[in-house]
């Protein structure tokens, strides 16, 4: 069973006291590690790091990154809106997982089947508020070339918009926020999504069809856990960064969209998940896969780096 709770269960320390973060630290909260984690973990390692510079367009997986306190640099700082305002994503237009986009030489380059179009990279646009789920929030608009290549490639009027360190932030759901200085990108809800190659490779077992774990689009994936061991962390080091784990991710239909072609593939591997991963949630039922991340202090993470669990749900 899952437990949601941030409670911490007291563990012998079993190894050498962990460092505290450095002066650009967001929080500071250790505990020991229990000797048998460590053993278990320690060839943990971060296999791959993902980041959407467009939310629900492809992503590019670079060898390292930057940890600021609203995700990765660069990451889902970028979203497409209707005329309304609000978000565009693959559960509307699943063909938004094909549009490629490439920041390079001060401009971001988007491609799609033979066609390109390039924006600058700081638009000149007033700020305007735009509406992610429930989340109003400043955003600057680009000109017309940009906005009329994408709406002629999604087939209907849209708006590119970015998100700057000027624009009125977005706060994380103040239920699982640790204080009022936690803000979000143009993700769904939390900075940063982590992912075990194990979990999915329990998903598969279950499937007909295997999937590759880019249906799930994580920032941040695991190898060396057993298969949803991420579940039960309550805190975590990647390198010299550090994490709270603070929330499950709850599952929808993006999960159907083959991110190659961009087609929406019937409903795997979203039914085999709530086959036996639903838990009650809030009042309702949720599938879950997959833990959100809030950083307690900024740095850079690499591929290979080490993975320590710091703190455990009792």
């Amino acid at each position: 069973m899952l437990v949601y709770e941030n409670r911490v269960k007291p563990v012998k320390c079993a190894v050498q006291s962990i460092r505290k973060p450095d002066s650009t630290a967001i929080k500071s909260r250790t505990a020991p590690v229990v000797d048998e984690l460590e053993v278990k973990f320690e060839t943990m390692i971060l296999s791959e790091i993902n980041i959407f510079p467009v939310k629900s367009l492809r992503g590019h997986s670079p060898q390292s990154a930057r940890v600021e306190p609203r995700g990765f640099e660069h990451d889902r700082r970028w979203l497409l809106v209707d005329r309304v305002g609000r978000f565009m994503t693959q559960r509307e237009f699943p063909k938004m997982a094909v549009i490629e986009a490439e920041i390079s030489g001060g401009e971001i380059f988007f491609r799609f089947d033979g066609r390109s179009c390039a924006a600058e990279f700081e638009p000149a646009g007033d700020e305007s508020t735009v509406q992610i789920w429930n989340d109003k929030c400043g955003a600057i608009a680009y000109d017309v070339p940009v906005n009329a290549w994408f709406s002629d490639v999604l087939g209907t009027e849209c708006r590119l918009v970015k998100m700057t360190d000027t624009t009125v932030p977005r706060p994380v759901d103040r239920q699982y926020a640790r204080n009022e200085n936690d803000h979000v990108s143009f993700a769904d809800g939390f900075p940063y999504l982590l992912l075990g190659e194990a979990s999915v490779g329990e998903l598969n077992r279950r499937l007909d069809q295997p999937v590759p774990i880019n249906r799930f689009r994580p920032n941040l994936v695991v190898r060396g856990s057993g298969a949803f061991d991420e579940d039960g962390w309550s805190a975590i080091r990647i390198g010299e960064v550090e994490f709270d784990v603070v929330k499950p991710c709850a599952r929808c239909v993006v999960t159907t969209v083959d991110q190659e072609n961009g087609i929406m593939n019937g409903v795997e591997p979203l039914r085999s998940l709530a086959q036996f991963r639903t838990f009650e949630r809030g009042g309702s039922k949720k599938v879950l896969f997959g833990q959100n991340l809030l950083a307690r202090n900024l740095g850079t993470v690499r591929v290979g780096d080490p993975i320590a669990v710091l703190e455990r749900r009792a």
